[in-house]
């Protein structure tokens, strides 16, 4: 949708200094904003010259380019030309801890996702030829496509060190090469010769391997950006090149092989004594567990601490009855939610991703899937762990268990033949439809709340003279008394401006909510009869991130004409040092003949104030 847009979004990167002179970059209702580092590289002159440029605004340290209700789209091709790890919309929630983390997480796999993707698919092409033996489990070609996939799991850490690296703005060649101590064969052979390992016969390392891990190197690289700003900060800079790389491996290659690595580790051997406990004495309890937390369990690597259990059993008793049931019934489930999702959404970016992480996880690798949709969604990762120990549940209960290790997707109900019995093949298949139907439906249905963005767009109307209300109590002024050149210049669109009394925002016509911006400052409405307006509360109000504002409506409602709004508290945005002048304006203004104020002084909210024609 913002291709169109690509070469203005370079010219504006290129105006402002480049993207080296870029230090943060996000967008409001009608304007991007940029902090950058030095003002003088600004041309001014050739940025309000480029088409597509309505104004070029400086204020307070920022630097406005004011576009229009369509800076979304221009924003999506910005991101591409700067490289800040602020890029993105100006948030207006206050985000808890645990949201903070979780889209820490989600954020750093972004880019791994296309990785994933493809030694998934890799994956699953394997387990289709094993399935309808075209190679088999000693052959070289199933050796070396086995390598194929794996390759990239096995340095995931390496990779995951890359990505951490830059959104935390340290050094990502030093993080790589941290992560690649963890992960080098003589850390590698010295866990398996399995002696105690004491650095300087001081310090001991706990024997732990971190292919494939996640949350270890997480930790590492979080406290390397720490390491290595403090190493930048007190080493003089003629020798900082040297000295710098040096401590920074010294300092975390200790961190991480004494401290920070084993947690993930010591946390998998506690969670393997607590599932042998459940195998022998609820022998159904594993199979819901896994079924309802694998997806947390991979997220800290905890997994790797539990899968070996099953092999054990099946070392032992020619069955896998702990690992494998469960962990199907929680690939399905995440397929499932992450396949409605792919058909609720109409974004299209997310619909692409929905879609072929469903694949792969249907063929039993998840982490695509999981880090690129279900997980900064939220919803469908709770509706997969329902839909998950559903299944899991139903599995357990049976006492349904496998035959043999592999793929953990739909190819995999075929390893639960076996003890000259379908018994086991018709429980799992079973359970997975119980998982994919609950996921769906619950992920379907959780869809309704949380896709709201997703409206369909607004059919396109006959326009008809339309008459304004104000949508708040005060005093009417012009736009040109605005203390803002992109609204008193009328860029933006005719209109008026309101001095607000009382912080009720009501709806100025009949119609249809087209847009609330994150921030909550403004919202855009559409009338019945066409008229499209932005009603902008205060000036640069985007700044205090949704704080003394009260949002009564969703996007996509239809409201009635002085319906409220939104309320605003007034005096917290003055206080903090904020005008609280509102600007409404009709955005679709050069589709109109006429736009006239037709009242002034102050108004109740009961007059006309605005008569737009055709």
């Amino acid at each position: 949708m913002s291709k169109k847009y690509q070469s203005l979004a370079r010219d504006i990167v290129k105006e402002l200094g480049g993207k080296e002179n870029i230090t943060e970059a996000y967008h409001c209702q009608t304007r991007l904003r940029f902090k950058l580092v030095d003002e003088t590289k600004v041309d001014v002159a050739g940025l309000e010259a480029l088409d597509g440029v309505t104004k070029y605004i400086f204020n307070a340290g920022v630097h406005q380019v004011v576009i229009g209700t369509h800076v979304k789209d221009v924003f999506e091709e910005v991101e591409k030309n700067v490289d800040v790890s602020a890029s993105g919309e100006a948030s207006g929630e206050k985000k808890g801890i645990m949201t903070t983390i979780i889209e820490f997480v989600a954020g750093t796999f972004q880019p791994v996702i296309p990785a994933l993707s493809g030694a998934g698919m890799v994956k699953a092409v394997l387990a289709l030829l094993m399935v309808f033996e075209v190679i088999s489990a000693d052959s070289q070609t199933y050796y070396l496509l086995n390598m194929f996939a794996d390759g990239v799991f096995y340095f995931l850490p390496m990779i995951l060190a890359f990505t951490v690296a830059q959104k935390l703005r340290c050094n990502p060649i030093l993080a790589v090469s941290v992560a690649a101590i963890m992960l080098h064969p003589n850390w590698g052979a010295l866990v398996t010769a399995g002696d105690p390992v004491h650095f300087f016969d001081i310090i001991p390392f706990t024997l732990a391997t971190y292919t494939g891990s996640v949350i270890p190197i997480l930790l590492v690289i979080f406290a390397q950006s720490y390491v290595e700003k403090f190493l930048n900060r007190v080493i003089p800079k003629s020798v900082e090149l040297v000295f710098v790389p040096m401590l920074t491996f010294l300092v975390m290659g200790t961190l991480a092989l004494a401290v920070l690595g084993p947690i993930g580790t010591v946390l998998g051997g506690y969670l393997a004594t607590f599932f042998t406990f459940l195998s022998v004495n609820a022998s159904w309890v594993p199979a819901v567990l896994i079924g309802g937390f694998l997806p947390i369990m991979v997220m800290f690597g905890l997994h790797n601490g539990v899968a070996p259990l099953g092999v054990m059993q099946m070392a032992e008793l020619g069955y896998d009855s702990i690992f494998g049931p469960g962990c199907v019934c929680s690939n399905i489930a995440q397929a499932t939610a992450s396949a409605v999702v792919a058909f609720r959404t109409k974004d299209k970016k997310l619909k692409q991703l929905a879609t072929s992480g469903s694949i792969t996880a249907y063929m039993g690798i998840t982490e695509p899937t999981l880090y690129g949709v279900n997980l900064p969604k939220k919803y469908p990762l709770v509706a997969a762990m329902i839909g998950g120990g559903a299944g899991g549940l139903f599995a357990g209960l049976t006492n349904t268990h496998r035959f043999a290790t592999g793929s953990s997707g739909v190819p995999a109900i075929l390893l639960y033949i076996g003890d000259n019995t379908m018994r086991f093949f018709w429980n799992i298949v079973i359970a997975l439809i119980i998982s994919m139907v609950v996921s769906g439906v619950l992920t379907y249905l959780l869809s309704f709340k949380f896709e709201k963005e997703d409206i369909p767009e607004i059919k396109e109307l006959i326009l008809e003279d339309t008459r304004v209300i104000s949508p708040m109590k005060g005093k009417i002024i012009p736009l040109s008394e605005v203390h803002d050149e992109a609204f008193a210049s009328e860029a933006l669109g005719k209109g008026f401006a309101i001095e607000p009394v009382e912080g009720q925002v009501v709806a100025p016509f009949d119609g249809t909510i087209a847009a609330i911006f994150p921030t909550k400052h403004a919202i855009g409405l559409v009338s019945n009869t066409g008229v499209e307006i932005l009603i902008h509360v205060g000036l640069n109000t985007v700044e205090l991130n949704g704080q003394y504002f009260d949002v009564l409506v969703n996007a996509g409602d239809t409201v009635k004409k002085g319906q409220p709004l939104l309320d605003v508290d007034l005096a917290s945005i003055q206080a903090a040092g904020y005008e609280t002048q509102v600007p409404v304006v009709v955005t679709n203004s050069p589709q109109y003949s006429s736009i006239e104020t037709i009242a002034q002084g102050s108004t109740d909210c009961q007059e006309d104030i605005l008569a737009v024609k055709v």
